[in-house]
């Protein structure tokens, strides 16, 4: 009987996650900055339930290697009960990564202040992204200087899940100091400088390692030792077999989606 009972009511919440009505809100402005590229740029879109309150939160950074891209909504995290924000960013080379960074920073706070009025529980929120979206989920985890210029703790975020993130400093900043794709560095703009023990769970997602862009498993790989080193106990690394760097994307939101259930239900 209590199976039966666990059945149904698995049932019943993926029915009603199934038959909510949701909205979308495109091209909402989150900066104060005023240039004329923040103000054409610095813009996000909320996906949200109509009707709810206390929702998850995903704050979404879209890929591009930091030189292109924009913002979006994956499919796979729609009618699932979530409020998904796909931001945009300033990119490279039109300004300097710093100011991408920032950029990233000042939407997720603008994200904790605004999400409730779209029904979402800032409490309860995941940073993630693809490939360059990994990589400034990663700098917003692990150096908490950037969120708090916008007064916000980034260790009041739930959860970090980059999605093949650089950990060395990624390779079109090194393009633009003169140095190629397949000469790491590790500097202030490299993820793996930041390690630090007193972080929320932060869950690394690559695809194959022998398909990967330019050893982004084993710059992954050595992040998650680096941070277990430290002390951190809720760093988790998964390898996607037979996906490159473009295909890892699809089936990396099921281990976002576990690990997300798993927070909740805390």
């Amino acid at each position: 009987m209590k199976r039966l009972l666990t059945v149904s009511l698995v049932f019943v919440l993926a029915f009603n996650a199934w038959a909510q009505s949701y909205k979308q809100v495109n091209d909402i402005r989150y900066t104060t900055k005023t240039d004329p590229y923040a103000v054409e740029r610095l813009k996000l879109d909320i996906y949200y339930p109509e009707g709810k309150n206390g929702c998850p939160v995903i704050v979404w950074f879209h890929g591009g290697g930091l030189e292109a891209g924009s913002k979006e909504i994956p499919a796979r995290l729609k009618e699932k009960g979530l409020v998904v924000v796909g931001v945009n960013y300033r990119l490279l080379p039109k300004v300097t990564v710093a100011e991408t960074i920032d950029d990233a920073a000042e939407a997720v706070a603008w994200v904790f202040k605004h999400i409730e009025a779209y029904g979402g529980d800032r409490r309860k929120m995941v940073v993630t992204g693809h490939s360059a979206g990994g990589y400034l989920s990663m700098m917003l985890c692990l150096n908490k200087a950037w969120l708090s210029r916008y007064g916000e703790d980034a260790d009041s975020v739930m959860l970090y899940v980059p999605f093949s993130g650089q950990a060395v400093t990624h390779y079109n900043v090194r393009k633009m100091q003169g140095i190629g794709p397949l000469q790491p560095t590790i500097d202030e703009w490299a993820p793996l400088y930041w390690v630090r023990k007193d972080c929320p769970p932060f869950v690394l997602i690559c695809g194959d390692r022998e398909l990967e862009l330019y050893g982004r498993y084993d710059e992954n790989q050595y992040l998650a030792r680096m941070m277990k080193l430290a002390g951190h106990q809720q760093t988790y690394l998964y390898e996607i077999d037979g996906h490159d760097h473009g295909s890892m994307v699809d089936p990396s939101f099921h281990i976002l989606e576990r690990h997300l259930k798993q927070c909740l239900s805390k």
